[in-house]
């Protein structure tokens, strides 16, 4: 029996709602550090750190942090919450997350999703009409990648990778991926078709009413021919 996992995520909130002068991003740093080792001392499973382009938050490489955080926990598995793919490369989110999982000793996770905000689009030069494409191709390219080390790939808005490796490569050979997804049926059934695990983001409203989206997710899966202990 699989037991129930605890973990904790955080965005780096650096200023308040209250709209009160904030903490300092260096400060802010510093204490999510803390926070992640302490949580790996007191047995705690899961650490998420957030991906952000904003004054109001101080982590926009989520992989940067965690690389730090693997090098002083022991145990704790360590994830992105999210990867904003869209406006990212699959090639550099894998080796970066890749690297993660080599100084963890195997404890990389990623969130894949396409974000709560949209200012890393024009930031990184997207454009918001290719919203939806961008994030399909991506997780296309970073589904093949995490399962094959030589590459061969073609879509539309990124260029074609013809018969290339991407290095290094993780420890035991492929990363968890989880799709993150705000609660749309189409975001549910491509994790769904595509084997991936699926986490909810549960910004605004009551836990209630996502399950309709744990349904559709599970019974896709079944007319996929997965067995039920596999989803």
């Amino acid at each position: 029996m699989k037991k129930l996992e605890f973990g904790m995520m955080s965005f780096a909130d650096v200023l308040p709602e209250t709209g009160e002068k904030g903490i300092h991003s260096e400060q802010r740093i510093k204490d999510l550090l803390e926070e992640i080792k302490l949580a790996d001392e007191l047995g705690i499973d899961m650490f998420g750190v957030g991906e952000h382009h904003r004054p109001d938050y101080a982590v926009s490489s989520p992989a940067t942090v965690l690389a730090a955080a693997a090098a002083i926990t022991k145990n704790i598995k360590l994830s992105s919450a999210v990867s904003v793919l869209s406006s990212d490369d699959p090639v550099r989110v894998y080796q970066q997350f890749a690297t993660i999982d080599l100084i963890s000793g195997g404890r990389a996770e990623i969130m894949a999703g396409r974000g709560s905000f949209i200012e890393s689009f024009p930031l990184f030069g997207y454009s918001l009409q290719d919203y939806e494409e961008l994030f399909e191709e991506k997780l296309d390219l970073l589904f093949k990648i995490n399962q094959q080390t030589i590459v061969t790939w073609e879509g539309k808005l990124r260029a074609p990778i013809h018969n290339l490796g991407v290095y290094p490569r993780s420890v035991n050979g492929s990363i968890p991926i989880w799709l993150a997804a705000g609660g749309t049926p189409t975001s549910a059934i491509r994790a769904a078709k595509l084997g991936l695990p699926l986490i909810l983001a549960i910004i605004g409203g009551v836990p209630e009413q996502f399950t309709r989206f744990i349904g559709l997710y599970k019974n896709t899966a079944l007319e996929m021919g997965k067995k039920p202990e596999e989803i």
